[in-house]
């Protein structure tokens, strides 16, 4: 079934930060305004789930009441390389922790009552840009909008049928890992984040609300394949080699059954356009995890867009200025955030390397403090 033609101004494939963000700015603008999703809220995924607080004001004025969640603020960093060597270093400007379950549901619910059309359990086939709009083929019919855009995370059906350059790479150092999350309950500082490394990937754990951890790795594909494709088996043979990773897993109560996991994971450049596609957050660049702030990029990149769209639908700009001027001000306020998230991810990249790294940052604290604000940005 083809949907009305031009039902829609904006149509938005994934309900995740940067998708639902994005179509709460447009819907309070005035505009019609889809989005889809391919699970149904509430949902949980792999995430680190620590925001910087650069995000905090425009969270709240999309309307999530976070000053009365009484939410972790995480203010100091602990790292340690896979010997048990480690740093303890205060956030210059920190963060706070709030599950992906908690926050992407609540975006929702803001979302629908600003007059989204919100499309759940519902997948995104293909977009396709026709004589200045696009049709959208889904699970639930066609639709058509005047601007299309991308937010649908680390890696879709959508990046392999667009055959974008990152996922016909051959397997390497930034384009094959895997993610693996728990939620726990553990004793550990309600206001601290743990970043521990091991053999060729690292463990983060923080808080997040009612009395719960979330530790979340990333790691090679190779070592799970070297470990039978066996999650427990890796986890006691290569991360519990860090000897606060084997007191932690020996130590924790896990609330799920089963982890959740995530593959084929890339930290290669990516585009911000594709064929008059916007693409935000980890769709358009994802930063390494390490650097801890993937998530407020995706808040910041929606707001970066909006302004963009809006100046478009307004017909102050044509389509070819809008996309230029998003992949512009994108990479001028990201840039040098995923320059620095790749040269992190290959310093820490081996246990030698972790292990050195982190023995000589210790003396000098200044340096530290540089790299952690060369990740993150100023609040917006």
């Amino acid at each position: 079934m083809l949907h009305d033609p031009g039902q829609y101004d904006v149509v938005i494939a994934g309900g995740g930060l940067a998708g639902l963000a994005l179509s709460i700015q447009l819907a309070k603008a005035g505009y019609k305004v889809a989005v889809f999703e391919k699970e149904k809220y509430p949902f949980n995924k792999v995430c680190g789930e620590y925001i910087s607080l650069e995000s905090w004001n425009f969270l709240e004025e999309l309307g999530l009441p976070l000053s009365d969640w009484s939410l972790p603020i995480i203010g100091r960093l602990l790292l340690s390389a896979p010997n048990g060597d480690h740093i303890e270093h205060p956030l210059p400007l920190g963060g706070f922790g709030i599950s992906r379950y908690k926050i992407d549901a609540e975006l929702a619910t803001i979302a629908r009552a600003s007059g989204v059309d919100l499309y759940e359990a519902t997948k995104v086939k293909n977009m396709v840009f026709e004589r200045s709009s696009f049709l959208i083929r889904t699970s639930a019919g066609d639709f058509q909008s005047r601007i299309a855009c991308g937010t649908f995370g680390k890696r879709s059906n959508l990046d392999i049928k667009w055959k974008r350059p990152f996922t016909r790479h051959a397997r390497g150092k930034l384009n094959n890992y895997i993610g693996v999350k728990y939620h726990i309950r553990t004793e550990f500082p309600v206001d601290m984040i743990a970043l521990h490394n091991f053999r060729d990937g690292y463990c983060g754990i923080s808080k997040i609300e009612d009395d719960r951890y979330c530790l979340c790795y990333l790691t090679t594909a190779r070592n799970l394949q070297e470990n039978g494709n066996s999650i427990p088996a890796m986890e006691k043979n290569i991360l519990q080699q860090n000897p606060f990773l084997e007191e932690i897993f020996s130590s924790v109560t896990r609330l799920y059954d089963q982890p959740l996991t995530i593959s084929q994971i890339s930290f290669e450049k990516k585009s911000q356009v594709e064929d008059h596609i916007l693409l935000i957050g980890d769709a358009a660049g994802m930063i390494s995890p390490l650097s801890g702030n993937g998530m407020s990029m995706a808040l910041h990149g929606s707001k970066l867009a909006y302004r963009c769209m809006d100046s478009f639908l307004r017909k102050e700009i044509a389509r070819h200025e809008m996309e230029q001027e998003y992949t512009d001000q994108w990479r001028r306020q990201f840039g040098r955030r995923l320059w620095v998230g790749r040269v992190l991810q290959r310093l820490f990249g081996s246990e030698s390397g972790s292990n050195f790294l982190i023995h000589s940052l210790k003396p000098f604290p200044k340096v530290v403090s540089f790299l952690i604000r060369q990740t993150h940005g100023q609040p917006f």
